[in-house]
């Protein structure tokens, strides 16, 4: 049996994290954050603060950044009886996410959500549940559901990031990357969060190329493996996200690898894109590409990431990109420097 054919047994994708090392905000300025460089020859790692990201990235890289912009995604509504009631849209599904009426997410409580009954946000706007399907709802609004989100939805920050007050008015800049203009995301795509317009200028001004993509972010990527996949978590199946790469991202891609150049992929939203470019040739739809040790890599040759969930399969892309071996050690070391861990936290550039 190959290494490729073994099972992948869920334990060795699990960790133990202090609590006091999850970042509940994001570091002021933002590139101020930490940033460990992590070799995938085995070479010893350096610590670093983002801002020194220029120095570490050669003249001739070519940078992909996704600009995929987080929605007010949660919505807090009531029964006409009274009861409260939860949805987290998660995309649209009679139309663009400009104009569509009906949207697909996650409703709490499930058994809240019958279908015909009629739900009222907080200025009076009512929903109505369409379905049904498993955890999944939809529910639809006689007006584009992305105005009514605009008017009284929330950021759906991670249930991790626990702040005693709640939400802050903050949220809605704080967990958006300067570049954000595609909306449709309902979570930020984190490793975008270090970066600031002066830290953009000067990747600028040193030659190095930037391009993008949009990968709306779905909390598929993000939820933990299943308990019965616990044995072998290449059984897992993750829910699909719209991408869509523009045609010159395409070109500049293909001519970096074709000249020798490396393609730095920031964040995993953009690995997973570019990787299911070089797997399917498909520039734009939907992919539910799922990435775990001993995959080939055709895109990408290095990538800049936050720290990850243990037992998630972001956790696993960064293993089958920097080697098992490689990244438990920089999970442990990370842990050791104390560095910051999941969406607001510390990052990583793997090379």
């Amino acid at each position: 049996m190959s290494s490729s054919d073994r099972p992948i047994p869920l334990v060795d994708y699990l960790y133990e994290l202090p609590r006091d090392l999850i970042a509940h905000a994001p570091a002021e300025p933002r590139d101020s954050s930490r940033l460990m460089h992590v070799r995938r020859d085995g070479g010893a790692p350096s610590h670093h603060r983002f801002r020194e990201l220029a120095e570490l990235l050669r003249d001739d890289d070519l940078l992909v950044t996704n600009e995929t912009q987080v929605i007010p995604a949660r919505l807090r509504l009531h029964k006409t009886t009274g009861g409260r009631v939860e949805v987290l849209l998660l995309r649209p599904v009679d139309g663009a996410i400009a104009d569509a009426t009906i949207w697909e997410g996650i409703g709490r409580p499930g058994e809240a959500f019958v279908p015909g009954r009629q739900l009222v946000a907080s200025d009076g706007s009512a929903l109505t549940v369409v379905d049904k399907i498993g955890r999944a709802v939809r529910v639809q609004a006689e007006e584009p559901i992305l105005q009514l989100a605009q008017r009284v939805g929330e950021v759906p920050l991670p249930p991790y990031i626990d702040r005693p007050s709640g939400p802050d008015h903050r949220d809605r800049s704080d967990y958006q990357a300067v570049f954000a203009r595609e909306p449709g995301s309902a979570a930020a795509p984190t490793a975008s969060l270090h970066f600031t317009p002066e830290l953009l200028e000067r990747l600028k001004t040193m030659g190095i190329m930037r391009t993008s993509l949009v990968l709306h972010v779905g909390l598929g990527t993000f939820l933990p493996i299943d308990d019965g996949h616990a044995d072998d978590v290449r059984a897992q199946s993750l829910h699909a996200e719209w991408f869509s790469i523009p045609a010159s991202t395409v070109e500049q891609v293909h001519a970096a690898r074709t000249e020798g150049r490396r393609v730095v992929a920031v964040g995993s939203t953009v690995v997973r894109a570019l990787e299911t470019l070089a797997a399917t040739g498909r520039s734009e739809g939907e992919t539910d590409l799922y990435i775990y040790p001993g995959r080939r890599f055709g895109a990408v040759d290095a990538m800049i990431t936050n720290f990850h969930l243990p037992g998630t399969t972001l956790l696993l892309m960064v293993a089958a990109f920097a080697g098992p071996d490689v990244m438990r050690s920089a999970y442990k070391l990370a842990v050791a420097e104390r560095y910051r861990f999941f969406s607001f936290g510390d990052a990583m550039l793997i090379d």
